[in-house]
């Protein structure tokens, strides 16, 4: 583990000196971030204050299902960045070369450099988290804690997403499409999944899962999820995340190098 670590220490160095060579550019970057995240809450500062509730929630409680889709989502893209580049690898042929090393292909496939400019957004999301945290009476210990693990498990699933994207990436270089997919589809996270119908509700919750991503931590936070849905939604995760190994396997065993 802790030879992995230095291994992603030092990729994400070199990732980072990529980044800011042109500093204008990055500064460019970091800004439009924060402006987006900030006009989406915007947008719902104003929705709210056109009605009472949204779906039943108040304003600040939609804030924090909002903020919690933010932190995941970026978690996801600061580790994960590297599967947005896999796909040159495996045309090039540097795939090869990577399978070929002493460290795990999986591995350096999916935490080969993160994304230092996405660091501002994490930490900006969790300021927002216990800023609006503090507005809301029913937050206990006990929440917060169970918060912190499903927020585990929501980058957990999001990284069984992303290895079945590198697993359909060896199968059929396709990457791109896949992983705007993969965006889209969590983009419905933004909002509680309890706004949509049925039988959309119930697909975004345990079918894809985005309810139990994004959803369901801003749900134990404020109490409103059972422990026994807590387990249920781990269980999911680690099942997801399992499946997801085999399907690596699976395409690794199919894999048709660009040299041959």
């Amino acid at each position: 583990m802790k030879r992995y670590f230095k291994i992603w220490l030092i990729l994400t160095g070199i990732a980072s000196q990529i980044a800011f060579q042109s500093r204008f550019g990055a500064v460019v970057f970091i800004i439009g971030k924060i402006l987006r995240f900030l006009f989406f809450l915007l947008f719902l500062l104003l929705l709210s204050s056109k009605t009472n509730a949204i779906a039943g929630y108040s304003l600040w409680q939609i804030i924090i299902f909002f903020i919690t889709f933010n932190l995941i989502d970026t978690l996801a893209q600061f580790f994960l960045r590297e599967v947005y580049r896999f796909r040159s690898y495996v045309v090039s042929g540097d795939f090869d070369y990577i399978l070929t090393k002493p460290v795990s292909a999986l591995f350096r496939s999916l935490f080969g450099g993160s994304d230092i400019l996405d660091l501002s957004i994490i930490f900006l999301s969790i300021g927002f988290i216990l800023f609006s945290a503090g507005k809301i009476e029913s937050i206990s210990l006990f929440g917060a804690t169970l918060y912190t693990v499903l927020v585990f498990n929501a980058f957990l699933i999001a990284l069984a997403f992303h290895i079945l994207v590198l697993s359909i990436g060896v199968l059929t270089t396709e990457v791109d499409n896949t992983i705007m997919l993969y965006r889209d589809i969590t983009q419905m996270g933004r909002v509680p999944v309890d706004i949509y119908l049925e039988p959309l509700r119930s697909f975004l919750t345990f079918a894809i899962p985005v309810g139990i991503m994004m959803t369901f931590p801003a749900k134990a936070l404020m109490g409103l999820l059972s422990a026994q849905i807590a387990l249920v939604s781990l269980g999911i995760g680690l099942l997801f995340f399992l499946a997801s190994l085999w399907f690596w396997r699976f395409s690794l065993r199919h894999y048709s190098s660009a040299s041959s």
